[in-house]
Order: C-alpha cells, then sequence, then structure tokens
C-alpha cells in the first residue's frame, strides 16, 4: 500500500489517497509563501459564536501561484477517492459555497488582501504545530504569526460525505512563520495623544455623558 505524502515530500498530485477514517479520503499539503487571514491558531472560536470552537486560518495565494493548479488537483483527487465518476459533478454543485468547499475565488469577497487570490480556509479541534522559521514553538505573546504576514503551513484535504452533506474540507496542522507583512486592518490600540488631560484643574464634570 503506498503510504500517504508526509510533510518533507514535495506535493504529488498522482499519489496514492490513503482512506484514514470510515466516509474520508486525505491529502496532505505543504503549501509555501502564503499570506495568512482570519488566524485563529493560538486560542479556538466559534463560528459567529455558536457550535464547537475550533482553531481556524485561511492562506491567501495568488491566482497565477503554481501551487493552485496543485491544490485544486488534490481536491480532485480526493473527490474522485470518495465519489468516483461523481466526482466532478459533486464539485460544480458545491465549490461556489464556502461552507461547503474549502477554496474560494478571493475576488468574490471584500476583504483584505482578497483581491486577485485564491483563499484556502483550514480548521481544527486540536491545535495546530506553529513554529518560527528555526522551527522555536511560538505562542500569542511573540505576536506572530498574524493575520497579514507571510507562511508555510501543513493542511489535509479531505472530503466530507455524512448527514450535513458533501463537501471538500481543510484540516489545518501547522503554520510557520516566514516573513513580515503589512496586518490586515483590525480594531487599534488608543495613542496617548488621543486623550484630553484631565489632571489638576482640567475640567472632571464632563463625563457622564449619556
Amino acid at each position: 500500500m503506498a503510504r500517504r505524502p508526509t510533510l518533507n515530500q514535495s506535493f504529488n498530485p498522482a499519489a496514492f489517497l490513503q482512506q484514514y477514517m470510515k466516509g474520508k479520503d486525505a491529502m496532505i499539503l505543504k503549501l509555501k509563501n502564503v499570506r495568512l487571514a482570519f488566524f485563529d491558531g493560538f486560542v479556538p472560536v466559534a463560528f459567529e459564536g455558536e457550535g464547537e470552537k475550533k482553531y481556524a486560518s485561511t492562506f491567501l495565494l495568488p491566482k497565477k501561484d503554481p501551487q493552485v493548479k496543485e491544490i485544486e488537483a488534490a481536491i480532485l483527487e480526493v473527490a474522485t477517492a470518495a465519489w468516483k465518476d461523481k466526482a466532478k459533478s459533486v464539485l460544480n454543485q458545491i465549490k461556489t459555497n464556502p461552507n461547503k468547499y474549502c477554496f474560494q475565488d478571493g475576488d468574490t469577497k471584500s476583504y483584505d488582501g482578497y483581491a486577485g487570490c485564491m483563499a484556502l480556509a483550514a480548521k481544527n479541534k486540536k491545535r495546530p504545530s506553529i513554529v518560527d522559521r528555526d522551527k522555536t514553538p511560538l505562542t500569542e505573546e511573540d505576536g506572530k504569526p498574524y493575520s497579514g504576514c507571510y507562511v508555510n503551513c501543513s493542511v489535509e484535504l479531505w472530503a466530507q460525505d455524512n448527514k450535513w452533506g458533501k463537501g471538500i474540507r481543510a484540516s489545518l496542522r501547522g503554520i510557520q512563520f516566514l516573513r513580515d507583512g503589512d496586518a490586515f486592518s483590525a480594531g487599534s490600540v488608543a495613542s496617548d495623544d488621543e486623550w484630553d488631560d484631565l489632571g489638576d484643574g482640567a475640567d472632571a464634570g464632563d463625563d457622564d455623558l449619556a
């Protein structure tokens, strides 16, 4: 039996897909130099505050990046292993639905950094491995990775086929910080010069606004 690709192997679209769980066929992919968005790798979150909390990240690749074709080829292989001759038909039905298909056209979104890119969304109940360039483990206090930086990542594509329907999912396995990038917009922290001086002599009675 051929072995599932490992993190140290280059991606091979023709690689044999090992069935590792009933109803799921999977392929591990290692992507390089992709931009990180919607990073929730240190603390799990629930979608819109409901349901099970998961670690999650989205990875952006320019549409001309050769890895886009590799991801699409891997998705087709995973789908074919799961749905045989119906694979292309199933993919055509779900590929524009972000709730069923993990690889979306960024031009259909209005988020920072998405224009001209494809977006791969990955989640996991288990905390992913998160390391620095030298493989040193990172924590939230290190301030990296962050949404907008560039990373290498490991994901596992798999076909969902259960009572909730069919879909193509990506499990988040690991992230390696690669280099800095412009951080995507988020809530900012007020600077000192934004505040009025309320020291001695300042009017301290105007803070009871309704």
